[in-house]
């Protein structure tokens, strides 16, 4: 191999490398400005990428442009980054000194304005005069020649730099535990290395000739490539400051940004850079290019669906994180329900299509009466039919049809009742043994004779059909439990992490703030509080389980604290059943009347979310327009608010009273 090819070569892959680095710096001060720039150590990190990213542009255009005015323009522009790298790197330190408890008094942050603003008359003299830089050279390598004033920037970035570095040494001195300990070492070499990457060294030595320039090329390929592995590097420790995350999540969180970001783009634009140059069988390679390019996204995505569990399984998930395996799978396994409802309704018209009825629903049970779950066809009970039937006396029947059946038979058949013009049959836990479990619901279906006559083919296909729906209903209930309980974990989980996010900025948080974001919300100004009442609309209709049953603002109320003690300390019970009094205090006296105008709040809450019922059968019942029932709902929801407010306020009226008369 030549001389020339070689520095061809060496060239071409300079011109890769650099927009490579490009590609990782931008995607890792994209990645920080997504975690926010609230903390300290991720805003000055993100001042670093981007110094670090505006030189590395700057070289990729200076490659593209063939003007030598155009090249000096570029040159000139990279000293916005070079200007205020080294202020950056103080900056990010005195942010990483700050986290170990060693608190700027005003000193340290004076010295990062003042290093500010000498940065920025570098960079006006870099870029408007030829104080700092002048004179470009186009070959054999782009470069500009050292002005009168550059040794006094050149000792601006080594004085700079070396307080940078004796601060993150102090910070690791500091640290207590090792993981933190070991994360600052990580950070003391990685910030060396952007330090001497950016830095512009060519402007101490002469014009280079042809002699020397493959040794030259080879020393900033290397430099390159040092800087993309450095920025990775460096991107791991500082990722743990700031958010307020288990280490595993952050892990998992950069891997897969990584991956589908940095590693992704560099590989796209390899075969940007790369197939142009390459004959394809005779086809011109620069029309091919979309094609490679697209494949190597599609491939890339593919492997990444075994290479990423694989990863994770290696570095995360490891052995000690056996139960966070099992989170993460826990919403492929779990039922939701509205997973529970497409399920009931196939399950409904297989019933259906296989037996030659109509008409089929399921309904289950709950604490205040029989709630319809879902139906197929158009001929269903009418409102109201189904709190008549006689539970305990179903249960009965079907448990004495059982009896006279088969008894030693170890999966008893489900025994169909005639029930109006429908078929009835009871669904039972399947946590007890059999039809012993407890009766938790009923499922029918449209008669088509007076008394039940499934053939033997059907009665086992219905078997099967039944197995289904009582499984899913016992996971249903099951599982809204488990959610409840879950919810209040998650609760407190979130607020134990809040709580300490000051100290995480290196900030002492005054008590009165502390004490502010914990106190109980305002009785008087709940329901003009738009969140307050926004907590209580996403809780109505989540009545029977979800997330937002156990809103953090609804937790705080001390009518929810109180029914807590009723309600065996589950969150979620005890905020339904403040809702449940808050809709009954709406109740007018007397009968219920679905048309008169005084019951109408009260039967849009029962109705759509006591029990569930959808839009189109609550507008049937009540005779209005869709549009009509979304304005009173509105309505209902704002008088449920008041009336948890006017609770909540003679809560804590006896308290607010009994502190008065001590004071």
């Amino acid at each position: 191999m030549t001389e020339a090819i070689f520095i061809e070569i060496m060239r071409q892959l300079n011109e890769a490398v650099t927009a490579a680095t490009v590609i990782v710096a931008v995607s890792l001060l994209m990645y920080n400005l997504t975690r926010g720039l609230r903390d300290r150590v991720t805003r000055s990190s993100a001042v670093l990428l981007g110094c670090v990213t505006v030189i590395y542009i700057g070289d990729v255009f200076v490659s593209l442009t063939r003007t030598n005015g155009s090249m000096e323009s570029w040159l000139r522009l990279e000293w916005i980054g070079l200007a205020f790298a080294p202020t950056a790197l103080f900056h990010l330190s005195d942010a990483l000194l700050s986290t170990t408890g060693l608190i700027s008094r005003g000193r340290r942050r004076r010295i990062v304005r003042i290093l500010y603003l000498y940065s920025t008359i570098f960079l006006i003299a870099a870029t408007f005069t030829d104080l700092i830089v002048h004179n470009l050279i186009a070959t054999p390598i782009v470069m500009m020649q050292a002005g009168p004033l550059f040794p006094i920037y050149a000792a601006f970035f080594v004085v700079a730099t070396g307080f940078a570095f004796n601060n993150v040494l102090r910070a690791r001195r500091r640290c207590l535990t090792t993981a933190t300990h070991r994360r600052m070492t990580y950070l003391l070499f990685a910030l060396i290395t952007p330090a001497i990457g950016i830095f512009p060294f060519s402007l101490f030595f002469d014009q280079p000739t042809g002699s020397n320039s493959a040794a030259i090329w080879t020393v900033i390929n290397l430099g390159n490539i040092g800087i993309i592995l450095m920025l990775i590097f460096m991107a791991y420790p500082l990722a743990f400051f700031g958010p307020n995350k288990p280490d595993r999540v952050i892990k998992a969180e950069l891997l897969s940004f990584m991956l589908r970001g940095p590693v992704l783009g560099v590989v796209v634009l390899l075969v940007i850079l790369w197939v142009p140059r390459l004959q394809v069988v005779g086809f011109p390679a620069a029309e091919l290019t979309p094609f490679f390019a697209v494949a190597a996204v599609l491939c890339l995505q593919w492997s990444y669906a075994y290479i990423l569990p694989f990863l994770e399984r290696r570095l995360i998930y490891t052995d000690d994180q056996q139960e966070a395996k099992e989170i993460r799978t826990l919403s492929e396994r779990l039922l939701t329900t509205a997973d529970a409802h497409q399920l009931l309704e196939t399950l409904l018209a297989s019933v259906c299509d296989y037996l030659r009825v109509p008409s089929a629903f399921v309904a289950s049970f709950n604490p205040s009466g029989i709630h319809l779950e879902q139906r197929v066809g158009s001929l269903q009970p009418a409102s109201g039919m189904l709190d008549t039937i006689d539970i305990p006396a179903l249960a009965s029947n079907a448990q004495q049809a059982n009896e006279n059946t088969n008894s030693d038979s170890p999966s008893r058949m489900p025994v169909l009742v005639s029930w109006q013009s429908f078929w009835i049959v009871p669904l039972f836990s399947t946590r007890g043994n059999g039809h012993s479990g407890q009766m938790n619901g009923l499922m029918g279906m449209w008669a088509r004779s007076p008394q039940p006559d499934l053939e033997p083919e059907e009665q086992a296909v219905f078997d099967l059909l039944y197995d289904r729906m009582a499984h899913i209903i016992d996971d249903m209930q099951l599982q809204q439990e488990v959610f409840a309980g879950l919810e209040a974990v998650i609760q407190e989980t979130a607020q134990v992490r809040r709580v300490p996010e000051p100290l995480s900025r290196g900030y002492v948080p005054k008590l009165n703030q502390l004490t502010q974001s914990l106190a109980e919300p305002n009785a008087d100004s709940l329901a003009k509080d738009a969140d307050f009442v926004d907590a209580v609309k996403q809780a109505l209709r989540e009545y029977w389980g979800g997330p937002r049953l156990t809103d953090e603002r609804l937790l705080k109320l001390r009518i929810v604290t109180e029914a807590m003690k009723e309600n065996e300390n589950n969150a979620g019970k005890a905020v339904r059943a403040v809702l449940s009094k808050a809709i009954e205090r709406l109740k007018p006296a007397g009968a219920r009347n679905l048309t008169a105008t005084e019951w109408t709040l009260y039967n849009i809450l029962d109705m759509r979310f006591v029990q569930g019922r959808k839009v189109r059968d609550v507008v049937m019942q009540l005779a209005m327009s869709e549009a009509d029932l979304y304005r009173k709902q509105n309505i209902a929801i704002q008088r449920v608010a008041d009336e948890i407010a006017g609770m909540e306020r003679m809560t804590t009226a006896p308290s607010t009273e009994l502190s008065t008369q001590n004071s």
